[in-house]
């Protein structure tokens, strides 16, 4: 049987897995990183994204971070109980110790950590800027790393196998190991040929959601959520085992696991990420050639997800976004389009019906609806407008300029699991916390992993929380092998207001 003895152990190679392994390694602990991937495609969901962060400088998060994770991070729960998470952990009732939310100490350290995170990930090399988006109009700023995911990968990978760390590839973690107590004290995994492997040390479960196993997503979000499909390639190695082997010691989960991270996406275009984020500028129609929502209810950073579910909504959760000319003078508008799949493209509303295969009356009354309701405006395009329809149900309210300038073009839309929301409740050292509140002793948990997200996803959090958390995993995770694990309870949780005072000076 192969495997070893390490001080931790990381199920996962993407940025949260190896940011608790390099943290971990860079305080002296022995580590080990299990990736299910081969060496080619390591990192997960990780390697495709562009990584967006929601912070206004490379110190300091947006104004709204704290705020619109809290409101986004549970359903109806009880107010007293809510009150009752905002007290120390020690002091909560019964009751309120693992509700399904995550609680006010948590997202205050994840605010207090980024700047701090980003500092580190500086000195490893990647460098941060304001760059150009795939949103047309923005609500606020997004920092990026230079090269997006793929760059983060890297840069922690080179550091972790600069420090030691062994990568084995292939390699699927498959269940916990814990003692007599009740501490995790090491992972069982499976290698190619189906070979036995056993790692001995903490565990960090940094595994992703559950997108790309079906029997999960079908079991948590019904029948219907078999239209979906992964954003990325990376998606498809996101199958939830992690999740399940903490849930089988009995973890505490958070986040909602009938919902899942929207985006719109052409079904024709292979891939990452070949989204369509053009349909602020034309109108949306499912296959009865009907519209069905408000295209353009604020800008689209803000917005496209809530159109998005929509879209996931209508039969066979497919739509189309029809536009006329008039779209291609928008500057920049290819940044909008990311499919590699061209347009449907015709002379006439009644031919480019017959293109989508949808009735050719109804989509013809539905263009003359609009267009009636569409009153002269000043088209802005890169600014809210206000230029709204008047007397159309469901009304548009940006950007509602009539659709008469030929040639018309259409793109079919579906929606895309981007992540699960539903993962395992952490504290504010990621350690992963039992249905009655209390640590697990030796395991973690860092990224997609950890459940927040409720209805709607706070943008541009997911990687800052892969980045923060793995790294908290693996510094306590190093500072639990130096001292034992005995005196894992003396280990001081990190002090958001100290995080604080060193942004403002950093």
């Amino acid at each position: 049987m192969e495997g070893g003895e390490f001080d931790l152990v990381v199920a996962g190679c993407g940025v949260a897995g190896l940011s608790a392994a390099v943290a971990a390694a860079e305080a002296g602990a022995r580590v080990a990183v299990l990736e299910r991937a081969p060496d080619a495609e390591r990192g997960g969901q990780s390697r495709y994204t562009e990584a967006y962060l929601r912070m206004k400088s490379e110190r300091e998060v947006t104004d709204d971070f704290e705020a619109h994770i809290a409101e986004n991070c549970s359903g109806y729960v009880d107010p007293e109980l809510i009150e009752e998470a905002g007290r120390a952990p020690e002091t909560r009732v019964a009751a309120a110790r693992a509700l399904s939310l995550a609680d006010p100490d948590f997202i205050e350290t994840f605010a207090a950590s980024c700047g701090p995170t980003i500092a580190w990930l500086k000195g490893l090399g990647v460098r941060f800027d304001f760059l150009p988006t795939q949103f047309l109009t923005k609500s606020q700023p997004r920092l990026l790393p230079v090269g997006g995911g793929l760059a983060l990968v890297e840069a922690l990978a080179a550091r972790a196998e600069a420090l030691g760390v062994g990568i084995h590839y292939e390699t699927t973690a498959q269940a916990l190991v814990t003692n007599e107590a009740g501490a995790v004290i090491g992972l069982k995994a499976r290698g190619r040929g189906n070979r036995p492997h056993l790692y001995s040390g903490a565990v960090a479960l940094a595994s992703g959601g559950f997108q790309g196993n079906a029997e999960m997503v079908a079991r948590y979000m019904g029948t219907g959520a078999a239209r979906l499909r992964p954003i990325c390639r990376g998606g498809y190695f996101n199958r939830g085992e992690g999740i399940q082997m903490a849930l089988d010691l009995g973890a505490a989960t958070a986040g909602d696991f009938a919902s899942f991270h929207a985006e719109p996406i052409d079904p024709r275009a292979g891939g990452s990420e070949p989204s369509v984020f053009i349909f602020p500028y034309g109108i949306l129609v499912n296959k009865a050639g009907q519209r069905f929502t408000d295209e353009a209810p604020g800008t689209v950073d803000a917005t496209y997800e809530q159109v998005t579910r929509r879209i996931f909504e209508q039969r066979d959760g497919l739509a189309f976004v029809v536009l006329d000319a008039r779209h291609a003078t928008i500057p920049n508008y290819r940044l909008a389009i990311r499919t590699d799949q061209p347009p449907i493209v015709a002379g006439t509303i009644a031919e480019l019906a017959g293109a989508l295969g949808l009735s050719a009356d109804a989509l013809v009354q539905t263009v003359a609806g609009y267009n009636r309701a569409c009153r002269q405006c000043d088209f802005r395009p890169l600014d809210l407008d206000g230029s709204a329809t008047q007397g159309l149900d469901p009304p548009k309210s940006n950007w509602a300029l009539a659709l008469d300038q030929p040639p018309f073009h259409a793109y079919p839309i579906i929606a895309a699991n981007v992540f699960t929301f539903g993962g395992l409740k952490v504290d504010n050292r990621a350690r992963v916390l039992n249905s009655d509140g209390e640590a697990i002793p030796g395991l973690y948990a860092a990224g997609e992993i950890i459940g927040v997200y409720w209805g709607t996803y706070t943008g541009a959090t997911s990687v800052l929380k892969g980045l923060v958390f793995g790294r908290l995993a693996g510094l306590d995770a190093a500072r639990r092998g130096a001292e034992g694990s005995a005196a894992l309870e003396d280990v001081a949780a990190p002090d958001p207001s100290a995080a604080r005072r060193h942004n403002e000076t950093s």
